[in-house]
């Protein structure tokens, strides 16, 4: 702040300036009218040395005010000056919390010495960062999301024609990328345990290229799909990531997964955890191998005759480290409610020793028998409709309903009579509650029970990356920069993990994001940003953990530069 006097032909108006920096340019605001000199003089004994002293106090009183964040700023608005074409006064400043966590992984130096190593003219770091942001705040295309980074309070210094070379060159470090945030995070990675999974995407472009293949797809979509695997720590944070084609098994791309993880992490020794649909022999037999172990699920309805007698068999089982044994036929289930029962025995499948571990869960069959019911209930609507069969999936209602062309003489009917299939709705209850895992671990039950309940993690991945990150559905047509958006995509969902545990995971994914998303500031020239979102126990918890406030009545430039400065270190 400097004080600052403009002479006319009537009057000696003094001012206090604020110097302030413009785009590339400086440039100085007025900050507060003191008064002419004809007004002042009669206060100060008619001394202009007098006046001129008590405004340069004036000013020095203001800088230090502006140092210790209690200036009082003045606003001066005119109703008949219209607003600057084209000029954006209002800006996003959530993403600074992500910014915080990008710079905290490194991934602003792995940027760096990618960029050294193809010789890039532009800013790799402000590119990638800036497309992670946007796959958390405005996921869209590549076009919308170059548009939507212009609302951020630092705006980008890049076109839309580099991201796309970009993507190119981040499709080639996709591998080393990935090595190199483990790199920087293994000392705090919960990497004992890593869970592994598969899910699809479909592309607009229904044309089979490259990596986009026809395949199976649970939305039943004739649109070319491409598949992701995706490994995920103790701590449900992501580790590492594949991409394959969408018409290949997904049983396979286990295999070539860990090898790259036990070659460019150096990690050695770990328990895969999976599902059915990927706990094929060979998987069990390669992690039945040096210092790795296995938990994967097991279908009950496809186990042999005998194992699937055992399981069911209401008698025989424990609960914890009771020595007691159990008849879940006789228990009472709502004292029972959050009780876990378990029976285990070891078993030979394809020349492999393994532990086969059955739980039964009261709250998870009532679970199960509510789905279910409100599927029947679905079923019974389509009958009274009179609704066309759909394809019979798993999940579909359809599979409760049977159909009926034949009369009771055994005559062609001439209309065909629909009915609950009651003895399909028998079969499936008759597997409510009950979960099999097969392990070759010598642990504590109720341990390996933990370990493939958090499975759930991985799948809310999946949903937060097709949901909240719209990763799907995917316009690009090259296989390089395909691999390249489910990098970013890969990334955002790190991001966000990192966020969410940051803050005690005390809150949801869709509460999250919309905080991030809403917290735009109104920005003035020389005088600062105007925060336009509500204060919440979010924002509050954000400003707690990130050490910055952005909460204040008003920003000044100079704390918002800081702030800035800090989300980067």
């Amino acid at each position: 702040m400097r004080l600052n006097i403009v002479k006319s032909k009537n009057a000696e108006q003094l001012y206090i300036i604020k110097s302030f920096r413009k785009g590339s340019k400086n440039t100085s605001r007025i900050f507060k009218k003191l008064g002419t000199m004809d007004e002042l003089l009669p206060k100060y004994d008619n001394d202009r040395e007098k006046v001129l002293a008590w405004a340069k106090e004036q000013a020095r009183i203001c800088t230090e005010e502006e140092k210790n964040n209690t200036l009082k700023v003045p606003v001066e608005f005119s109703q008949g000056k219209q607003i600057a074409m084209g000029e954006r006064v209002s800006f996003n400043g959530g993403y600074l919390f992500l910014q915080k966590i990008f710079h905290a992984l490194g991934l602003d130096g792995i940027c760096s010495s990618v960029s050294e190593k193809y010789n890039f003219q532009y800013d790799l770091s402000s590119i990638l960062s800036n497309l992670i942001y946007a796959r958390i705040l405005s996921p869209s295309s590549k076009l919308s999301s170059f548009e939507y980074m212009q609302e951020f309070i630092e705006t980008p210094g890049f076109e839309l024609h580099d991201i796309y070379r970009a993507l190119d060159v981040l499709a080639k470090e996709s591998d080393n990328i990935q090595a190199r945030i483990y790199e920087a995070t293994k000392k705090t990675c919960n990497d004992a345990i890593l869970y592994y999974d598969c899910t699809k995407f479909f592309f607009e472009i229904e044309e089979e290229r490259g990596i986009r293949k026809y395949g199976k797809s649970k939305e039943h979509r004739p649109n070319p799909i491409v598949q992701l695997g995706l490994f995920l720590d103790a701590d449900g944070i992501p580790l590492a990531f594949t991409v394959f084609p969408g018409n290949e098994n997904e049983q396979p791309s286990l295999i070539p997964m860990e090898k790259k993880i036990l070659s460019d992490f150096a990690l050695s020794k770990f328990i895969i955890c999976t599902d059915a649909g990927l706990a094929s022999a060979a998987n069990r037999r390669f992690n039945n191998r040096g210092e790795r172990s296995f938990i994967v699920t097991q279908s009950l309805k496809s186990m042999k005759s005998f194992l699937k007698e055992w399981a069911l068999e209401p008698k025989g089982w424990s609960l914890g480290s009771s020595k007691e044994i159990y008849d879940i036929s006789a228990i009472d289930e709502d004292i029972h409610m959050n009780s876990i029962f378990h029976k285990e025995r070891w078993i030979n499948e394809n020349g492999l020793e393994q532990r086969l571990i059955v739980s039964y869960s009261p709250k998870y069959k009532h679970y199960q028998q509510q789905i279910r019911q409100a599927q029947v209930e679905r079923a019974e609507g389509i009958i009274e409709k009179g609704s066309k069969a759909k394809t019979r999936n798993p999940n579909n209602p359809m599979r409760f309903i049977e159909e009926i062309q034949i009369t009771i003489d055994g005559e062609i009917a001439e209309k065909t009579s629909r009915s609950l299939n009651i003895k399909k709705i028998a079969e499936e209850s008759m597997y409510d509650g009950f979960t099999v895992v097969c392990t070759t671990l010598e642990d504590d039950i109720k341990d390996i029970l933990k370990v493939n309940r958090r499975r759930w993690e991985i799948e809310e991945s999946f949903r937060i990356m097709k949901s909240e990150f719209k990763a799907r559905s995917v316009y690009l047509q090259k296989d390089e920069r395909i691999c390249a958006h489910f990098l970013t995509c890969f990334l955002a969902l790190l991001l966000y993990r990192m966020l969410e545990h940051r803050l005690d995971e005390k809150f949801t994914v869709s509460e999250l994001t919309q905080t991030l998303r809403k917290m735009n500031f109104f920005h003035m020239d020389g005088i600062g940003y105007l925060p336009e979102y509500a204060r919440s126990d979010i924002t509050d918890a954000l400003h707690e953990k990130f050490e910055f406030r952005t909460d204040t009545e008003i920003v000044t430039e100079k704390n918002m530069k800081k702030i800035i400065k800090d989300s980067k270190r």
